[in-house]
């Protein structure tokens, strides 16, 4: 047995395509199992609704801009967020301009953007106005 041989021999089973895929692929679905299924932080976002858009070369995701000002007259802070839901995202669609309470939750370390351009992912509406 040479000195590389020696030095390989514990991790040597790694060098078996099948086993390595079969690894690589399962390792991967528990990282996105658990990525999807904690959430950073979950809370409301209040403000105006400002924009919403379905954008996407290959996977398409509402995008949306929500104004957030405590005093009329001051700039207000844009927060971006995404909706995964078909349902929230129709009724956010007739809301432009009005006063809502959007409920959220932050998923932080998603592979791409497939799924959402940002971490934050809307899941409920209210409508204040």
């Amino acid at each position: 047995m040479t000195w590389w041989e020696t030095l390989l021999f514990p991790v040597a089973w790694l060098w078996r395509p099948k086993l390595l895929f079969t690894l690589l692929f399962f390792g991967g679905a528990a990282y996105l199992l658990i990525v999807f299924n904690w959430s950073y932080s979950d809370g409301d976002r209040a403000g105006y609704l400002q924009k919403l858009s379905r954008k996407g070369w290959f996977c398409k995701t509402q995008e949306g801009e929500l104004a957030m000002t405590t005093v009329p007259g001051v700039a207000p802070v844009l927060w971006s967020f995404t909706v995964w839901d078909e349902n929230v995202a129709k009724k956010l669609d007739g809301q432009m301009g009005k006063r809502v309470v959007l409920h959220y939750k932050e998923f932080r370390y998603i592979p791409t953007t497939c799924f959402g351009e940002t971490p934050y992912f809307v899941d409920r509406v209210e409508v204040l106005d």
